[in-house]
């Protein structure tokens, strides 16, 4: 990250602060990791990252498209040029969602453009809830290089 001059913000919900915890980690991690928010609650998510009711009401908490309005709000609100987001369930708690299910969005600020690049997708794992977390968390992580490599023109 530091080589490619990438900063990056957290939307969290599901690893309540794991990410960036994890990426705080890393020599020189002030220079990577701007800010993170960690939103468990539906009002927090609407209130900090200006997710949308519909949102939630059509797609479900834990849906990819929450997890891209949760990046794209952070972005927002944010100096770093990547938003990576995270909400999903650990135990079964949702009828509709099976335990371990995680989705996530990366979001990708260019220099001089005013549209963002947006990625999703959705994982599952199993496990204890903190092993879960944990996984999801560095999981995250790990996909930065690989969504920012998808980017016409970037060479991270």
């Amino acid at each position: 990250m530091a080589d490619h001059d990438l900063s990056l913000v957290t939307a969290e919900s599901c690893t309540a602060g794991l990410i960036a915890s994890a990426l705080s980690e890393a020599p020189n991690a002030g220079k990577l990791l701007d800010c993170a928010f960690v939103t468990y609650t539906v009002a927090a998510k609407k209130r900090l990252l200006n997710v949308s009711a519909e949102t939630i009401e059509r797609f479900n908490l834990t849906s990819e498209q929450v997890a891209r309005e949760m990046a794209l709000g952070a972005l927002a609100r944010s100096s770093a040029n990547i938003a990576v987001s995270n909400t999903g369930v650990v135990d079964n708690i949702d009828p509709a969602v099976k335990a371990g299910t995680q989705c996530y969005a990366w979001a990708f600020r260019q220099a001089g453009s005013k549209q963002e690049i947006v990625f999703t997708e959705t994982r599952r794992f199993t496990g204890s809830s903190r092993k879960i977390r944990k996984r999801s968390a560095l999981y995250a992580l790990s996909r930065i290089p690989f969504y920012a490599a998808q980017i016409p023109g970037n060479t991270a």
